[in-house]
Order: structure tokens, then sequence, then C-alpha cells
């Protein structure tokens, strides 16, 4: 498993169903279940997204302006 690349780790997340399909927060919205949605504004469900990145640049880019993802990558050490 050492030699697993992200995009085999990520197409055997699809492949099982533990990932729902890309889509984009600004054109198609975040995708939620009903009750989250009503929830939403009220009780602010937690929904994980992973940020895909075009390379490394464009991952120093949008990392350097969110810090939530400065300290999370810090703190689990990634």
């Amino acid at each position: 498993m050492d030699d697993l690349t992200f995009e085999d780790w990520l197409a055997i997340g699809v492949r099982r169903s533990w990932v729902g399909a890309p889509v984009c927060y600004t054109h198609d919205g975040l995708p939620m279940t009903e009750t989250e949605s009503e929830e939403f504004y009220e009780h602010e469900p937690c929904l994980h997204i992973m940020r895909c990145y075009e390379d490394d640049k464009h991952k120093q880019a949008v990392e350097a302006d969110h810090a939530p993802s400065q300290w999370r990558r810090t703190n689990r050490g990634l």
C-alpha cells in the first residue's frame, strides 16, 4: 500500500461508493440530505469537503489564503 498513489486511492473510494460524485460548490451547491439542508443554519452540520488541486503551485496558493487548511495540515502532520 506504500506505493499507492492518490489517484489510485481516490479511484478505490469512488468504486466502493465511499465518496460522492465530484461537483462544483459554486455552480452545483453543497451536496446535503434534506435534514442537513433544513438544519444547515441552525445546527451547522459538519460536511467534509476534499479540495483537489491542479498542481503543487495551486495547492500552495489556495492554502496560503485558507487558515483552516494550514492548521489542519500542520496538526495532522500532512
